[in-house]
Formats: C-alpha cells, sequence, structure tokens
C-alpha cells in the first residue's frame, strides 16, 4: 500500500453525520473482484442525478450541482472533513478504496465506525480523530476560506493549519509504523521472508514425509 508520512492538500467539507459505506460506495458497485475503478463510484448516490450501474459512462452522467465534491472550489481535495461516526454501516472494504481512488488521502471526523477506521488504516487512507469542537470549527474555517488546506503529519501525530494553528491526534503504534513503512499486514509478515524460509526448511529436515503429504 501507498506509504503515508506527511501531506498537505485541500480540504473538503462533507457534512452530514452517520455517512453509511453504502452511500459511501452503493453495493450494486462490489460485485467487482477486482480493487480497482471505484473512484468514479465514490458517493455515487449524491454525486450523478441518475442511478448508477457498473459499466456505466460516468462521463456522460448528469452531475449533481449541488454535492460539495462537484462544486469547483473543491476539485483536487485529497483530505476530507466528515462529522461523527462516519462509515458506519456494512463492513465493506471497498469504502476505503473507493476513497482513495478518488484522490483522498486523509479523512478527519470526531468518530468512525470501528470495522471502517480499521479498513482504512489496512489501505494507506489515514483517519484522524479530532475532537468534535476542533471539527466544527474547521468546517466553518473551509467555508470562509476558498482553497482552504491543511497539513497533516502521521509521524508528529498532527494537524496543522495555514495559520500555524496546530492540534495533536492519536494513533495505534502498530498503525503508525505499517502506514509510514506503506506495508499492509501481508508486506509486514514478508519481511520476515527469510525467517520463514528457514523454519519451512528446518521443520522439513526434521519431518521429511510432508513432502509426501504435499505432494
Amino acid at each position: 500500500m501507498q506509504a503515508f508520512t506527511q501531506h498537505q492538500g485541500l480540504v473538503a467539507p462533507l457534512d452530514r453525520e452517520n455517512v453509511d459505506t453504502d452511500l459511501i460506495i452503493p453495493k450494486q458497485f462490489l460485485k467487482s473482484i477486482k480493487r480497482t475503478g471505484f473512484g468514479p463510484n465514490l458517493f455515487d448516490e449524491l454525486r450523478y442525478l441518475d442511478h448508477g450501474e457498473p459499466g456505466m459512462d460516468n462521463a456522460k452522467r448528469p452531475l449533481n450541482p449541488d454535492f460539495v465534491l462537484n462544486q469547483p472550489r473543491y476539485q483536487g481535495a485529497s483530505i476530507l472533513l466528515c462529522r461523527r461516526n462516519f462509515g458506519c454501516g456494512s463492513s465493506r472494504e471497498h469504502a476505503p478504496w473507493a476513497l482513495q481512488q478518488f484522490g483522498f488521502r486523509a479523512l478527519i471526523a470526531p468518530s468512525y465506525a470501528d470495522i471502517f477506521f480499521n479498513n482504512s488504516f489496512k489501505n494507506g487512507l489515514l483517519p484522524v480523530i479530532l475532537p468534535e469542537e476542533v471539527v466544527a470549527g474547521l468546517f466553518k474555517a473551509v467555508e470562509a476560506t476558498p482553497g482552504f488546506q491543511l497539513t497533516v503529519d502521521l509521524a508528529a501525530q498532527q494537524v496543522t493549519a495555514p495559520d500555524g494553528t496546530a492540534w495533536s491526534f492519536e494513533v495505534d503504534a502498530y498503525r503508525k509504523k505499517s502506514l509510514l513503512q506503506g506495508l499492509d499486514e501481508i508486506g509486514q509478515t514478508l519481511l520476515h521472508a527469510d525467517e520463514i524460509r528457514a523454519f519451512e526448511a528446518a521443520r522439513l529436515a526434521r519431518h521429511p514425509w510432508l513432502t509426501k503429504v504435499a505432494s
């Protein structure tokens, strides 16, 4: 997965609570067995005026001009500002895939649904938790300031505004290390590939009959 160290980017505000995973990426798009191509259908029901289905040419679909991600001032946003309980609903891993493939590198919210929170870290998307009053202030700042950007520093565990105001956030040590290295659980395991091969060779030397069982 893509490593995350420090990211500075345009902030887009999604001003609604309890955004569930079916709203993030509707169920009809989960038919794909690939892990790519979900970005164009992120928030499909909100972004488009028609009903979306897999295989449609999204470039020809009518956009909802009132939806925040369709507004010119938020084009290219890479930090999504959210309200409480973001990512609730089903456990689909496609939700962080769609957010990341759309271009988001970090999320900021007062709280997240547990499974979505875990899935985000496993896919290189950083879900930052800040106090609700701080998030409310950021919504006001984004609305008042076109082009409003934030810097999210995972190593320092800080979010910094253009005026230098900084807020600290907590992150589990293992998740932090994995994101900084750009390694998911499989990648972390493969760091010990030589040890794994040595163990397997030693085990077969002690129990050579296992070779016949495997064949």
